[in-house]
């Protein structure tokens, strides 16, 4: 319907070729010449209007302003992990680049797009089917909220051994914000849950004391439905055993904060070790000895291009305290492994009969000490005990891992917001899991009015953080100003 129109002006001057230093000759590649580059341009040229041509793109959805393709171009930048701000800017400058007939909208619009789509991927049917396998756990933010997401995917749709699960790969199933979630709580979801899709062939979750009750709840009721403790939850688990209490580590942890202070103020400031997480921080121990493994470097041998900006001396009094933990790091480098490994592992394979078996000979060549052949049995011994809830033939997954990662997605679409408590954007959560093609689109803005919107923000969130602040300290205002009134 729209096309971009290549303008013919007149033939330019020729110009003398200057030579290039940055790139050297001015002769072109061997097999390429400017006419082959032209035709090459040109080529690309023509290609950039295929979306714009699409039938389907200046079709306007009823009661709308811009045509689907506009909505795709917004939506589809947006799940690519641009702003929406930033997107809308995006799509002002393409529109002007290259002369297209429709206007950017402001961000807002955009936001609202994002939730309706969003909403259409959490309202649409979904397949009732035995084999379903369902992800659960918990988004928590500031407030009394917390936000029970549940993921699903068929068993006949897992990718291939090797191959870890994508967001694209999953099919939102639930989103519920709950102010209370204790185990019957989110029994009564999953039963929700199961009239939807069917009930599931297993369940994987963090072992969470209200997710773990609540499985084990529904499956009174549904025996054929088994609960997988996720694979990275547990390596956690035991690498917490292992470090929480160990002395070692603890005066580790403590130099490394003080080392934070000493140096981040100084010339030192480009070796300051990095914050340590304070939740899940047994899942993310990498950056910390990552730090440590480069500062002993650097003081096993400077180099000397360092030497501009530090001394050895310098390096030695604010650093030198590394060494005293080399043998501490090289064996908790070694439990890190086996960790990475094996979550690793059973991220890409998943459990099935052979699953521990080919993990202790993964894991076999990572053993250099009594205590790292004793946590690879712990890991080896739990990933059969999982493996063994699969059927003969039958492969499930075993971790939460891309829930996870469609959660840090949801975080940086929500920026700064999500510091602030949940807000209707959650439902931008739900337009993960689904491209933005042009008849999804329009599937979409069809079938969810923005009334549904507010309804649907109404009966699950309820007055946002935000708007309590707000009338909170307009109250508070208006007090200020009365007292600051003159007495009459």
């Amino acid at each position: 319907m729209f096309a971009v129109v290549e303008l013919a002006g007149e033939a330019k001057p020729k110009r003398r070729a200057k030579r290039c230093k940055r790139f050297g000759s001015r002769t072109p590649p061997s097999g390429l010449n400017s006419t082959h580059l032209r035709t090459k341009l040109k080529k690309k040229v023509a290609d950039l209007p295929a979306l714009v041509d699409d039938p389907s793109f200046g079709e306007i959805p009823a009661a709308h302003g811009y045509p689907c393709g506009v909505i795709a171009l917004f939506l589809g930048l947006v799940q690519l992990g641009v702003s929406l701000r930033a997107t809308s800017r995006v799509l002002d400058f393409i529109a002007r680049f290259f002369d297209l007939p429709f206007s950017a909208p402001d961000w807002t619009t955009g936001r609202l797009w994002l939730l309706r789509f969003g909403l259409a991927q959490l309202n649409a049917p979904k397949a009732q089917a035995d084999d379903q396998v369902w992800l659960i756990d918990h988004s928590v933010q500031i407030g009394k909220q917390k936000v029970l997401a549940i993921l699903g995917i068929r068993l006949v749709d897992l990718p291939m051994p090797e191959h870890c699960l994508r967001c694209e790969d999953m099919v939102l199933i639930a989103l519920i914000p709950m102010e209370t979630s204790t185990r019957e709580d989110v029994a009564k979801r999953l039963e929700d849950a199961a009239a939807r899709t069917g009930v599931p062939r297993a369940i994987v979750d963090d072992h969470g004391v209200d997710l773990n009750g609540g499985v084990q709840i529904f499956q009174r009721d549904h025996p054929d439905t088994v609960e997988i403790y996720d694979a990275k939850h547990k390596a956690a688990c035991l690498l917490k055993a292992r470090l929480e209490k160990n002395p070692r580590w603890l005066a580790f942890c403590t130099r490394v904060g003080q080392a934070r202070c000493a140096i981040q103020q100084t010339e030192l400031g480009a070796l300051t070790p990095p914050s340590s997480k304070l939740k899940a921080r047994f899942m993310n121990l990498e950056d910390q000895l990552n730090w440590a493994d480069k500062i002993l470097a650097l003081l096993d041998g400077l180099p000397g291009s360092a030497l501009s900006w530090m001394t050895p001396q310098r390096l030695e009094e604010k650093l030198g305290w590394v060494r005293e933990f080399r043998d501490d790091l090289s064996e908790w480098r070694q439990w890190q492994a086996i960790m990475d490994v094996t979550v690793g592992f059973v991220g890409s394979e998943g459990h099935h009969a052979k699953t521990a078996l080919m993990l202790s000979r993964k894991l076999r060549p990572l053993l250099r000490t009594a205590e790292g052949r004793r946590l690879a049995a712990e890991l080896v011994k739990f990933v059969r005990e999982q493996a063994s809830k699969a059927n003969p033939g039958e492969r499930l997954p075993g971790s939460t891992e891309v829930l996870e990662s469609c959660f840090g997605r949801f975080k940086t679409l929500e920026k700064d917001q999500s510091k602030g408590g949940f807000t209707s954007l959650l439902l931008g959560f739900g337009a993960l899991f689904a491209e933005a093609t042009m008849e999804g689109v329009l599937g979409a803005m069809r079938a969810v009015p923005t009334k549904q919107i507010r309804d649907w923000c109404d009966e699950h969130i309820g007055q946002t953080l935000f708007s309590q602040r707000k009338e909170a300290f307009a109250m508070a205002g208006t007090a200020q100003q009365k007292l600051a009134e003159p007495i009459r």
